[in-house]
């Protein structure tokens, strides 16, 4: 009998080991990534070891921490999905036996304690630490600025607790809820992420539509377009002739210095417009005939697809939430995984929900940075401050903890939220889940309409050739235009 305790008591530590062996090995390809990432975009400094220097190299860390823990949340449904489907498919292979429930469970505990670490401690007190300087007649220092940076993490705790007791109270005045007003653990923290996720929600649902529309915009950038009703030569021999135009008005500007500081910094800009419209009408000339003519539509037929799978989905789903209570998105406690299958078509429907979820991360970033409120915070590459990376993680990790609450909230998958995401307490309100649905379903459905009319009326000018003196919409002056304009006339 001791000899069986001792074998399960040995069995459930090297169960133990593995687990944090695997979710170690994890999180550390994932912070590699992020690292490469970061270091991509980030402004480049001077090699000199000054103060300066040591808190943005924290910072970086801290940031680099806080993207790889949203790397982690965005893959948790696909990895929780996918392993279920293997289980379902290999129950009894020996080599799949580290995937199991308590796995997975423990995945989806960690991000959530990862999240609100980085949320509510790191992200704060990198930019504090970042912007700090010390307290007045107090000795400069690294051990200054962390002091200083403690102290108003700590006064800004005591703010953001102060606003969700007074707003707690203000909700729910019954005598349980006043007297878990004093529940730290128990009720401020789940309630503050509570809160936290239903705005990283109502982020996706303004961001998702955007994007998703927006997309078509980038891959038509990103690959070449296919020449209909359309004479390159013509337009490449206009655009020289506005950059020989402008080169002329610089170089006399230069050497006259007629013109002010301005002027010329305005000339420049316009040259470089100009330059970068050759170059990729230079890219659409040398471009093959299959990457024009077969690629694009390829592309922009999957695009298509994918969005109105997601369309139809939540169109479904709300169906399902009018005449069946079980569509309610819902958390779940069960530690078994590889019972039942989730997907209707097995495998095949798993993969397309997957494939939907990665879709809509990624419109939803590429809507993000499309809205003009958060325009400024762009990554450029290598010209990054530390304070807009800071911006960028902790707008990424809000969209990437809210994404698997938005897919089963919509119906993009079936799979019940484990650990603390399945605890939030506006998953269990009927008219907040309805109202989301239907929003998500009318805003994407207008997004796609006006973008495909202003498709189509830009095509239809196009086809009558009434754009070609004016290519792209770039900036141009009188007498470049009118270069332009007698060149268009000598090719005539």
């Amino acid at each position: 009998m001791e000899e069986d305790d001792v074998t399960i008591r040995e069995q459930n530590f090297h169960s133990q080991v593995r687990e944090y062996i695997i979710c170690f090995l994890l999180f550390a390809v994932l912070y590699i990534v992020s690292y490469c990432i970061i270091t991509r975009y980030k402004r480049k400094t001077d090699d000199q070891e000054d103060e300066d220097a040591v808190v943005n190299r924290i910072s970086l860390y801290l940031c680099t921490f806080t993207l790889a823990v949203s790397g982690g949340a965005v893959l948790l449904l696909p990895f929780s999905i996918i392993s279920n489907e293997i289980l379902l498919s290999f129950p009894k292979n020996y080599y799949i036996q580290w995937l199991n429930g308590s796995l997975i469970h423990g995945l989806w505990n960690l991000m959530s304690l990862f999240s609100n670490l980085c949320l509510f401690v790191l992200m704060p007190f990198a930019y504090f630490f970042l912007e700090s300087e010390g307290f007045a007649g107090s000795k400069k220092g690294i051990k200054s600025r962390v002091l200083e940076t403690f102290v108003m993490l700590f006064l800004l705790g005591l703010l953001i607790l102060g606003i969700v007791w007074v707003a707690s109270a203000l909700i729910d005045n019954d005598a349980a809820s006043m007297e878990s007003l004093y529940d730290l653990w128990e009720f401020y923290l789940p309630y503050l992420y509570s809160c936290i996720s239903l705005m990283g929600g109502l982020l996706l649902l303004m961001c998702t539509p955007v994007g998703l529309s927006r997309m078509f915009t980038v891959m038509g950038q990103l690959l070449v377009k296919p020449t209909i009703l359309e004479d390159l030569d013509e337009q490449i021999y206009c655009i020289t002739l506005q950059e020989e135009a402008l080169q002329r008005r610089l170089n006399g500007s230069t050497s006259s210095h007629s013109h002010s500081q301005g002027s010329a910094h305005r000339l420049n800009k316009e040259l470089d417009i100009v330059r970068d419209q050759r170059n990729k009408l230079g890219r659409r000339k040398k471009a093959s005939a299959w990457e024009k003519n077969l690629l694009y539509p390829i592309v922009m037929l999957i695009l298509l697809t994918e969005t109105t799978i997601s369309v139809l989905l939540v169109a479904l789903n709300i169906l399902y939430l009018l005449v069946d209570e079980t569509a309610m998105p819902k958390g779940s406690t069960d530690r078994g995984l590889g019972n039942t299958s989730l997907s209707t078509f097995g495998v095949v429907q798993a993969v397309v929900e997957i494939i939907l979820m990665f879709y809509l991360m990624v419109s939803s970033v590429v809507g993000f940075y499309s809205l003009r409120v958060f325009e400024g915070l762009t990554p450029r590459k290598d010209d990054t401050t530390m304070t807009t990376i800071i911006g960028c993680c902790v707008s990424i990790l809000v969209l990437s903890s809210a994404l698997p609450v938005m897919s089963r909230t919509l119906g993009i998958t079936r799979f019940d939220l484990l650990g603390d995401f399945g605890r939030f307490n506006w998953l269990g309100n009927f008219y907040i889940v309805l109202s989301y649905n239907l929003l998500f379903a009318v805003v994407t459905t207008l997004c796609l309409v006006r973008k495909f009319t202003s498709a189509v009326r830009e095509e239809l000018l196009k086809a009558l050739g009434l754009d070609k003196l004016q290519l792209s919409n770039s900036p141009t002056d009188p007498e470049s235009g009118k270069l332009a304009a007698n060149g268009h006339q000598k090719t005539l």
